[in-house]
C-alpha cells in the first residue's frame, strides 16, 4: 500500500481509495477477520452471562449466608464489582493496541481472559477453602474484566480498519457475538437446570459451562496468531512524529466530549444488556417461574440479537447510525415499563418470551450501529483507546452494576417493575446523547 492511499485510512474522516479497500479485502478474507475477532468478544461475554446466569447457584457455593438475598447481593456485588477493572484494562490495553498494534492486544486479552474463565471453573467452594473462596472468585472476575477492558476497542478497531467501506457491517458483528453468547449460556442453562437435580447442579452442573468457556480460547488465540496487523494502524505508526503524545493523554486532554458521547449513547443498550443477563434470576425470584423457563426465554434474546444485528449493521451503512438509533431508542422508551407490567401481570413462559423477543428486537436496532459510531469519533491513533475507555467505563457505570442495582430496587421499594423504570432512565440518557452528537458533531 503506498503512503498516500494508506493515509487515507488513517483518519475517520478521510476515505481509503477503493484500490486499498479492495486490496484490504484480497489480503484478508471477511469472514476470517469477523471469527479472529468476534471469538473474543463472545467469549468475554459468554464468560459474564454464565456468572449472571448461574448467581443463585455461586451464591449459595461461595457466598453463604443465612438471609438468601443477603447471599445472592454479595454474588451479584462481586459481578458488579469486578467491573471496576474494566477502565483499567481499557486504559493498559487500549493504550497498547494504539501503540504496538491491534492483533498484538488482542492476543494479549484473550489469554488473561480464558485464565480468568479457568480458574473459575476449578475454583473449591467455600465449604472446601472457606474464605478463599469468594476472594477466588472474586480475583478470577477482576482478571477477567481486566482482559475485557481491551478488547471492544482493539477488536472493533481491527474490523473497521481492515474494510473501511463498510464499518457499520463489519463492526455489527462484535454485537452478534453477544447474542451468540447469549444463545449458548441460556441453551446451558435451561439444559443444566432441566436435567440435573439441585445437588448435581451445585455439586459440579455448574462447572460445565465455564469448562466450555476456557477450552473456547485457546482456539480464539490460535486463530489470532495469524492475523495480519491492519493497514491504518501501520501507516499511522510510521507516520507518528516520534514525541507524541501517548493515546491516553492524548484522548483525556483532547476529545474529552467524544469519550462522553460514547458513554452516553452506550448508556441504553448496556442496560438493556445486562437486564436481559438477570432476567432468569428475576423469572425465578419475582415471577415464581421455574429456572429452566427463565433460560428459554433469554434463548429468545441470544436468537434474535445474533441473527438481525449484522442486518441493521448493514442497513446503518446506508442510511445512518444516528436515525436507526434514535427510533429505537423513542419505542424502548415508550413501551418496556408496559411490557414489564404486561409480564408481571400475566406470569407465564409464553408471556415472557414474547416480552423478551420484544426487548431483544429493539436492542439489536439500536446496538448494531453503536461500534461504527464510536469508531468514526477518533482517528487512528486514539481509536483503540477511546472506544477501550468510553465502552468500558459505560458499561461499568450502567451495566456491570445493573443486576445489583435492580435487586436492590426491587428488595428495597417491593416494586417488580422496577426494571422497566431503570432502562426508561437509560433510554432518555441516550436519547438526549444522540441529539447533541448529532447537532454539534455532525454525527450520522
Amino acid at each position: 500500500m503506498n503512503s498516500s492511499a494508506a493515509a487515507a485510512g488513517a483518519d475517520p474522516a478521510k476515505g481509503a481509495s477503493s484500490a486499498d479497500k479492495e486490496g484490504a479485502r484480497a489480503e484478508v478474507p471477511v469472514y476470517k477477520l469477523i471469527v479472529a475477532t468476534s471469538i473474543g468478544n463472545a467469549l468475554e461475554w459468554y464468560d459474564l452471562i454464565v456468572y449472571g446466569y448461574f448467581a443463585v447457584t455461586i451464591s449459595r457455593l461461595f457466598f453463604p449466608a443465612h438471609d438468601e438475598t443477603v447471599s445472592l447481593l454479595m454474588a451479584l456485588g462481586t459481578f458488579a464489582l469486578s467491573y471496576l477493572a474494566r477502565p483499567l484494562g481499557a486504559f493498559v490495553l487500549g493504550a497498547y493496541a494504539d501503540r504496538h498494534g491491534r492483533r498484538a492486544s488482542l492476543m494479549l486479552s484473550i489469554a488473561m481472559m480464558t485464565l480468568g474463565t479457568g480458574l473459575i471453573a476449578f475454583m473449591p467452594t467455600y465449604a472446601a477453602i472457606g474464605v478463599w473462596a469468594p476472594i477466588g472468585i472474586f480475583v478470577s472476575r477482576l482478571m477477567q474484566g481486566f482482559s475485557a477492558g481491551g478488547e471492544f476497542g482493539s477488536s472493533t478497531a481491527f474490523l473497521v480498519e481492515h474494510v473501511p467501506n463498510r464499518p457499520g457491517f463489519m463492526s455489527s458483528w462484535q454485537f452478534a457475538s453477544q447474542g451468540a453468547s447469549t444463545l449458548l449460556a441460556s441453551a446451558f442453562g435451561a439444559v443444566l437446570t432441566g436435567a440435573l437435580t439441585q445437588p448435581q447442579l451445585e455439586s459440579w452442573g455448574w462447572r460445565i459451562p465455564f469448562l466450555f468457556g476456557m477450552l473456547v480460547g485457546p482456539i480464539g488465540l490460535y486463530i489470532r496468531k495469524y492475523m495480519d496487523e491492519t493497514p491504518a494502524f501501520e501507516t499511522a505508526r510510521k507516520t507518528e512524529s516520534p514525541g507524541k503524545a501517548s493515546p491516553v493523554w492524548e484522548v483525556l486532554a483532547t476529545q474529552k466530549s467524544r469519550l462522553l458521547v460514547s458513554i452516553g449513547a452506550l448508556i441504553l443498550t448496556t442496560t438493556a444488556n445486562y437486564m436481559i443477563l438477570y432476567m432468569p434470576t428475576y423469572a425465578t425470584k419475582q415471577l415464581g417461574l421455574p429456572p429452566a423457563q427463565g433460560f428459554i426465554a433469554t434463548l429468545v434474546t441470544g436468537f434474535v440479537i445474533m441473527t438481525l444485528t449484522p442486518f441493521v449493521g448493514h442497513w446503518s451503512d446506508k442510511v445512518g447510525r444516528i436515525r436507526i438509533m434514535f427510533v429505537a431508542g423513542v419505542l424502548f422508551l415508550s413501551t418496556v415499563y408496559p411490557a414489564f407490567a404486561f409480564m408481571n401481570a400475566h406470569p407465564s413462559l409464553a408471556t415472557m418470551m414474547l416480552v423478551m423477543l420484544w426487548v431483544g428486537t429493539l436492542k439489536a436496532v439500536y446496538f448494531a450501529p453503536i461500534p461504527a459510531l464510536m469508531s468514526s469519533l477518533f482517528p487512528t491513533r486514539t481509536r483503540a483507546t477511546g472506544m477501550a475507555v468510553g465502552y468500558n467505563l459505560g458499561t461499568t457505570i450502567f451495566g456491570g452494576f445493573t443486576p445489583l442495582a435492580v435487586a436492590w430496587l426491587i428488595a428495597s421499594t417491593g416494586n417488580k417493575l422496577a426494571p422497566g423504570l431503570y432502562l426508561m432512565v437509560g433510554a432518555v440518557i441516550s436519547l438526549t446523547t444522540l441529539a447533541i452528537a448529532r447537532k454539534r458533531m455532525g454525527a450520522r
